[in-house]
């Protein structure tokens, strides 16, 4: 989960990532004295097609140096010559964390890139895939496991809503299950929530959390630092869940190997592995 050696360190459990257009210096500077864990400089959605040259060169500068905080780069699809561009201009940037990809359809179009924007210092560049089609969704473990430089993989939702016609954000439950288990077991971190589009709508974007967290996701996506603090909050272990954290993380250490507490639980390498994740959340600083 950690960004390249010469660009900044991702936190060991990022929950908050925040996408700023690239095209926007001065917005992109206010993010990265947002708290976020992650800035995302998208140069695809929010960029103008007249503007995609500013906004590439806009983000070259910014990334000339490693920074205080990791910035993940989305570049435009891959079948564009957007992207090319794009490509040829970041990868041997100290200051890029991470590339996000949209559009990810195949194994083979994240394979190309790992091979052909390998960075200068001859790291490798994390990669993120982003699945935003049903061909995409259905191939996710594929993906997922297409190369040692993927990092994460993530749901385009809004992309994929509209490829399925759906309305009904219950629709999305089982393309979201699928990118959960196939990040798994392609051995990757949890991926993060998809965006909230609506900025101001902080109760629903708290449901919705809730909502992802039940489904398996950690931390959420944010296009407004107003939505950080109600994503941190959400995906924060609650003070039950560290109590019988540290319960079981204690009666582990005492007496190894499998066993059941006097509460009923019972605890296995799984549920250990669990705890330990659940306590090592908890250790975050608390933001306002």
């Amino acid at each position: 989960m950690t960004a390249r050696p010469s660009g900044a360190s991702v936190t060991s459990v990022p929950l908050t990532w925040l996408y700023v257009p690239g095209d926007r210096p001065e917005v992109v500077a206010k993010a990265l004295a947002s708290g976020a864990d992650v800035v995302i400089v998208d140069l695809e959605d929010a960029v103008a097609p007249d503007r995609k040259e500013y906004a590439r060169s806009a983000t070259a500068e910014l990334l000339s140096e490693p920074l205080q905080v990791p910035v993940h780069v989305r570049v435009n699809a891959l079948d564009t010559v957007h992207a090319v561009d794009d490509l040829k201009a970041l990868a041997p940037l100290r200051g890029l964390g991470a590339l996000r990809l949209p559009k990810i359809s195949a194994a083979a179009d994240v394979v190309r890139v790992a091979e052909h924007a390998a960075p200068a210092d001859g790291g490798a560049l994390p990669l993120h895939p982003l699945l935003e089609s049903a061909i995409g969704v259905e191939r996710a473990y594929e993906i997922a496991a297409a190369h040692p430089s993927v990092r994460g993989v993530a749901l385009g939702e809004a992309d994929l809503r509209a490829d399925l016609g759906v309305r009904d954000d219950r629709a999305l439950d089982w393309p979201r299950s699928r990118v959960i288990v196939a990040a798994r077991a392609a051995g990757l971190p949890p991926p993060a929530q998809s965006i909230h589009p609506d900025i101001r709508d902080l109760d629903g974007l708290a449901r919705s959390c809730a909502h992802g967290r039940a489904l398996g996701f950690l931390g959420r996506a944010a296009i407004h630092p107003r939505q950080l603090p109600v994503i941190e909050r959400a995906y924060a272990p609650t003070p039950a869940e560290i109590e019988s954290a540290e319960r079981i993380v204690e009666a582990a250490a005492a007496r190894p190997g499998a066993q059941a507490l006097p509460t009923g639980h019972f605890i296995d390498p799984a549920i250990l592995a669990q705890a330990r994740r659940t306590l090592t959340l908890a250790q975050r600083a608390t933001r306002p």
